[in-house]
């Protein structure tokens, strides 16, 4: 197989843009590289952690896209924190719980809601700006399943605003390699008997088509969820949950991969005056409007959340969720409404500039005007397990952020808790990743090619006309993927939807590889948009093996067959790869699932 030698990765300090200087001379074919740790997403939970571990040696951070293209990039609520001396942790440990439908792992609550606080003083450090109240204090702003005012924000876009604070630390931090444009493909995993060991990752450069290999001491993955296994969702294109389908792959242990998180309202384009074009995701309207008092209506201006919960508008995600869908089942509408214009012109703009000015683009004042919401894929709550320092059952490979299943959100997760985890969990993993590749003392720049690590190729050898025809086949085949899990593994479930959806996204996903074939395509091929729908259909039957495993109904995961909570059921759900990890990589084929609870 062609590829340079084996180069130590010693890059000044600074960053080196996709690892490549003026004078590499490696730029134009595919090459090796070693790193003491590779990073896997440019999101809250990879920058926190190699912006640590960069200390102690190389760092090369993987992001699919531009660096701030995240699901961290697009949070608009903030982070929770218990910083107001009226609030406390066992008050937000108890928040958690609840809405978690005590699927919580108790330990990691309590590690997540009591370290908490220092993780978001670190990102102040660092330079994150928040907004503070008029005695100069954090401003705390409260959303649904929280007893407090807990809040930290910086107005509707606290996402962006912890995303550039934190690239632009990676920017002054030495040892720092950053891959823009590529894609995670598969890890570099190696099996002795039961043990299955990470050493590093194999990349496809989306923009010079070259597969680059990545080998390191530890291996971070950071890579965020999965929200285009639907329609529908608030999550940006990259969220196709590579990250949880690679771990699979690798033999890690998934977990609670039937909770996926519907935010209630997300902005229903059909409702607005003027219709947007060629939208990729659904716009998410954060929960702080509802905890800033922002109430729902049916489209008869029915005030309809108290119907339902005592805590109205202010019950947890799912309960407003599911709420919302049954208003649109019953009256058979496409939307409802949620109305903050009773508030003042001056607070609506102060606490949610990036919304309104969204609205008026389609010619929605929300300062006179309610908005028309639905709905939307928003969260995995499963993910690849961890331990409490953010090992995976893979040695070597670690998981952090949205991709992992740290036990702290159970069946459903409270709002704003998620970016909390990310920098609680990163952080934690710093110190035994250290020691991890401090006792590898130098061992892994050896390792050179094994016969499990198949280089695999770009589409480059067939002619444009065929490339072309395979995406657009990918992308008409993601499509109907899409749809199937929308319609039959969507808010409400059923033993027979379930069933349904698995036995038509096996015919789609072996239609598809059937159809590429012909056109070309051979097993070891690779392109981001083909790769990413392997990835889809491999996420998608997690869900829905894990779906017909619980025979409950349990925060984000209500099946009409078992419509209520049984409390021997308050365990997690795993899945494990049956197979050798020794099996083709590139055949389409992904490794059976078993389900143990």
């Amino acid at each position: 197989m062609e590829q340079a030698a084996p180069v130590v990765s010693a890059e000044p300090a600074g960053i080196v843009r996709n690892g490549v200087r003026s004078d590499d001379a490696s730029a134009n074919v595919e090459y090796t590289k070693y790193f003491d740790f590779v990073v896997i997403g440019s999101g809250i939970a990879g920058l926190r952690y190699a912006l640590d571990v960069a200390k102690y040696g190389t760092v090369a951070i993987i992001t699919k896209a531009e660096p701030y293209e995240t699901n961290t990039t697009y949070a608009q609520g903030g982070v929770s924190a218990v910083l107001d001396p009226l609030d406390s942790v066992e008050n937000h440990i108890r928040d958690t719980m609840v809405a978690g439908a005590y699927l919580c792992d108790e330990q990691a609550v309590e590690v997540v809601c009591r370290e908490g606080p220092d993780r978001v003083k670190e990102l102040i450090a660092m330079g994150a700006s928040f907004d503070q109240g008029e005695d100069g204090r954090l401003h705390l702003a409260r959303e649904g399943g929280h007893s407090h005012h807990r809040i930290v924000h910086a107005a509707d876009v606290t996402g962006r605003e912890i995303e550039r604070a934190l690239l632009d630390s990676v920017v002054r931090t030495p040892n720092i390699t950053m891959f823009e444009h590529h894609f995670a493909l598969d890890f570099l995993a190696h099996q002795e008997g039961a043990t299955v060991t990470c050493h590093g990752v194999d990349t496809l450069d989306a923009v010079t088509g070259k597969v680059k290999r990545l080998i390191a001491g530890v291996t971070m993955l950071g890579a965020g969820g999965a929200g285009h296994i639907y329609v529908n969702t608030t999550n940006p294109l990259v969220a196709t949950g590579d990250g949880v389908a690679m771990a699979h792959r690798a033999h890690a242990v998934i977990s609670n991969m039937e909770f996926v998180q519907f935010h209630p309202t997300s902005l229903a384009d059909e409702g607005l005056p003027v219709k947007p074009k060629d939208r990729h995701n659904a716009f998410l309207i954060t929960e702080a409007v509802r905890g800033a008092g922002g109430i729902l209506y049916n489209q008869a201006m029915e005030r309809f959340m108290p119907w339902y919960d005592n805590r109205a508008e202010l019950a947890p995600r799912d309960v407003v969720a599911r709420s919302i869908d049954d208003q649109l089942k019953k009256r058979k509408e496409s939307y409802v409404l949620l109305d903050i214009s009773h508030k003042s012109r001056e607070e609506i703009l102060s606490h949610f500039p990036n919304i309104a000015a969204h609205c008026l683009k389609y010619g929605l004042d929300i300062t006179k005007h309610p908005i028309p919401v639905v709905p939307a894929a928003h969260y995995m709550c499963g993910g690849v397990q961890t331990n409490l320092d953010g090992e995976t059952s893979v040695k070597g490979l670690y998981a952090a952020g949205e991709v992992a299943c740290t036990g702290l959100h159970g069946a459903n997760r409270l709002g704003s808790n998620s970016m909390l985890e990310a920098l609680v969990f990163a952080q934690r993993a710093v110190k035994p990743t250290i020691a991890y590749v401090q006792k590898l003392a130098g061992s892994h720049h050896a390792i050179t090619e094994k016969a499990e690590w198949p280089r695999p190729k770009s589409l480059s050898s067939l002619i444009k006309e065929v490339v072309d025809d395979i995406l657009n086949l990918t992308a008409l085949k993601r499509r109907k993927m899409q749809e199937i899990m929308w319609e039959h593994v969507g808010l409400i479930r059923s033993t027979e939807s379930l069933k349904t959806a698995q036995k038509k996204l096996c015919e789609l996903q072996l239609d598809w590889e059937d159809e590429m074939y012909q056109k070309g395509w051979r097993p070891n091929m690779v392109h981001v948009k083909v790769c990413e729908l392997r990835n889809l259909f491999l996420v998608s039957n997690l869900v829905v093996s894990s779906a017909l495993a619980r025979q409950e109904s349990r925060g984000s995961h209500y099946v009409v067959d078992f419509p209520d909570l049984v409390e021997s059921k308050r365990i997690p759900t795993k899945l494990f790869s049956t197979s050798s990890v020794h099996w083709q990589k590139y055949s389409g084929k992904d490794a059976v699932i078993c389900i143990a609870e």
